[in-house]
């Protein structure tokens, strides 16, 4: 059995060797040629897999190492009886993260305690809900919109224009459909309560760029951290110059996220075919470059926050590297904007770091627990 994937699929070999040749290609690479006679195509999120790649192929099963299923053709898998699954959840850890150290790096510029905003959670599935727990377990105020979840479950939500109007930080993060993309265009952005800050880390277009970037030309009082982007590869540099944070789509993209993804698409191939699993994530994780850390109990509870949060992950890091990339051409920032998520450092997650508290500590178990780091 042939085997095509994404290059940049970690722990291939280890999960899928057995079943058969892997063929690699860079993801934006993949297209009817590459495929030949595979049966198996394992993808992220940067190839559209739809009718044009697979008719007449002989693949059977598709696997997305990614949430998101925006680049696949349900509706055509399912015609041509094609087998396939995403990893729900896989590197919603690495978002939250991403979500708090961009917190810390704005209100570094403003002065008011992040514990005095409230917070606007668009989107509540794997990430948002996530995200969602860890802000109310640090005892802030937050509001969600979820109008497929509120349909379905009824509870505690709000709509969209309470977001706007009430919250000091909207975050985003909703799967890209046809009620999402633009969801926040030129009139969502004026309703915006002035002084507000937006963070998009679902998809680029859920948010229209041009419209963005005229109202932030034009003086409008916000801040914007983008992970996303309307166009990508190819980012507007005017508008990433505009915006406090600017990264190239990695908010997601911790060691533990990727690699649970493949772990997920594995499983999920086992079960398509009916073999029993041989190879389990917890046999492969690298122990991390940080294990624990002990806290004295004079430690504050903003200064906790920010040293575990910018112990695991600081965006400003690739928000840098991201900004000396935006140079050249369309072509010269493409290939640069895929280098950087190619390349990406190693990056762990705040869930696997281990705290030590002295006995007088206990103020700050709350704080600890809620951002879901260990107690020892």
């Amino acid at each position: 059995m042939q085997i095509v994937a994404d290059e940049n699929i970690p722990l291939l070999d280890e999960f899928f060797a057995t079943f058969g040749p892997i063929s690699r290609y860079p993801g934006r690479a993949i297209d009817r040629a590459a495929l030949g006679d595979a049966e198996v195509l394992l993808v992220r999120s940067v190839t559209r897999v739809d009718r044009a790649l697979l008719e007449g192929s002989q693949v059977r099963f598709v696997g997305t190492c990614t949430i998101g299923t925006d680049h696949l053709d349900l509706d055509y898998f399912a015609e041509a009886g094609i087998a396939w699954s995403s990893a729900p959840g896989c590197n919603a850890r690495g978002v939250v993260d991403y979500v708090l150290g961009c917190l810390l790096a704005m209100a570094e510029t403003t002065g008011k305690p992040l514990s005095e905003r409230r917070y606007g959670v668009v989107g509540a599935g794997q990430v948002g809900s996530r995200l969602v727990a860890v802000l109310r377990g640090l005892g802030w105020q937050v509001s969600v919109c979820d109008p497929p979840r509120q349909a379905a479950e009824g509870g505690d939500f709000v709509d969209l224009a309470t977001i706007l109007r009430e919250c000091d930080v909207i975050s985003l993060h909703t799967p890209l459909d046809a009620g999402t993309r633009h969801l926040l265009s030129a009139e969502q952005l004026c309703a915006l309560k002035p002084g507000a800050w937006l963070i998009n880390a679902s998809r680029g277009p859920v948010v229209d760029n041009a419209a963005l970037k005229a109202h932030l030309q034009g003086g409008a009082d916000l801040r914007v951290a983008l992970d996303v982007w309307e166009g990508e590869p190819v980012a507007d540099p005017e508008l990433a110059a505009l915006c406090q944070i600017a990264t190239p789509h990695i908010a997601g993209y911790s060691l533990d996220g990727k690699l649970r993804g493949t772990a997920q698409i594995y499983q999920a191939y086992c079960k398509a075919v009916g073999v029993e699993e041989q190879v389990q994530l917890s046999d492969l994780l690298p122990p991390a470059w940080l294990g624990a850390m002990t806290l004295h109990a004079e430690a504050s509870r903003e200064w906790t926050l920010a040293s575990l949060c910018r112990a695991v992950y600081d965006p400003r890091r690739d928000d840098a590297d991201f900004r000396r990339s935006l140079i050249g051409d369309a072509v010269q920032r493409k290939a640069a904007f895929d280098a950087l998520r190619k390349h990406y450092p190693y990056r762990r997650e705040i869930d696997g770091l281990e705290i030590r508290l002295e006995e007088d500590a206990v103020a700050l178990v709350p704080l600890i627990r809620a951002l879901g780091c260990h107690l020892s």
